[in-house]
């Protein structure tokens, strides 16, 4: 399991405004007698640390200072308080921001096929009036070299559901991907993006789009698998009863086909 380590420095003398009534005075009373024995120096950064140990991290957590909270709170000057002041103070004044999944790529790599619950494989369209896309088609024994060799590569992260893996599906060598996209507020599609470049961290909210790269895999039943969209939940792939037909995202319950088969299958360890 990677390390991950969140790291954040806040010059509290520059975020806190004070009033010349508290010029006078650089310390604040402390909530005990002991008071006087806990006063601590806060004119130079502090720094603030969050760290996971590697066998047991199972969330990535980024936590934001409040630095416009901070610049509004007057009742402590910027002299020495006391070490419970100032733990209450960041209890009250710290943000948790919410958490960004990150999925990192493990040395597993399934070569195979895919074909729907009624046999119907993944083929490439190649017509010139459409972007590239992909069909489900029933083959003759004659016509297997149609079939779309994939590359599944697996993930983890601590976003993982229950039961699911995470994967990205390339085009075995191409740069080709397929992605759940959705563009000026239609429904998500399933596209065909190149890629260019290693995928070994994937992180949610990517900015070149590579978040829409992952789906959730999961089995049902004894042979089937699903294939639900990371960044739109609900959407999973899906193939149409009848041949040639594209093969798309669909919100489910659907009538379409959602259950696939991995055929042909081979695991590369790198």
């Amino acid at each position: 399991m990677p390390y991950h380590e969140y790291e954040s420095s806040l010059d509290l003398a520059e975020a806190f405004e004070t009033d010349s009534d508290s010029a006078d005075s650089d310390e604040m009373d402390c909530p005990d007698s002991l008071g006087m024995r806990c006063q601590c120096d806060i004119q130079e950064d502090i720094k603030l640390e969050m760290s996971s140990h590697p066998h047991s991290m199972r969330q990535v957590v980024n936590i934001i200072i409040a630095v416009e909270r901070l610049k509004r709170i007057k009742e402590i000057s910027p002299g020495k308080i006391c070490e419970d002041a100032l733990l209450s103070f960041f209890l009250e004044n710290v943000i948790e921001e919410r958490m960004v999944p990150i999925y990192n790529k493990t040395n597993r790599t399934l070569q195979c096929t895919v074909c729907d619950k009624y046999k119907k494989t993944l083929v490439q369209s190649n017509e010139l009036s459409e972007p590239l896309h992909l069909k489900a088609v029933t083959l003759s024994a004659g016509t297997m070299q149609y079939k779309v060799q994939f590359s599944m590569s697996t993930y983890i992260s601590s976003a993982t559901q229950k039961d699911a893996q995470p994967v990205c599906l390339e085009i075995s060598n191409s740069n080709l991907y397929l992605a759940c996209t959705q563009s000026d507020g239609s429904s998500p599609a399933l596209i065909l993006k190149e890629v260019k470049g290693p995928l070994n961290t994937i992180k949610a909210g990517d900015p070149n789009g590579n978040d829409s790269l992952l789906f959730f895999r999961k089995e049902t039943g004894t042979a089937y698998n699903t294939f639900e969209s990371v960044k739109f939940p609900g959407w999973f792939i899906t193939t149409a009863f009848d041949d040639w037909e594209k093969t798309e995202m669909y919100q489910m319950p659907t009538e379409r086909i959602s259950d696939f088969t991995l055929e042909d299958q081979k695991l590369i360890r790198t």
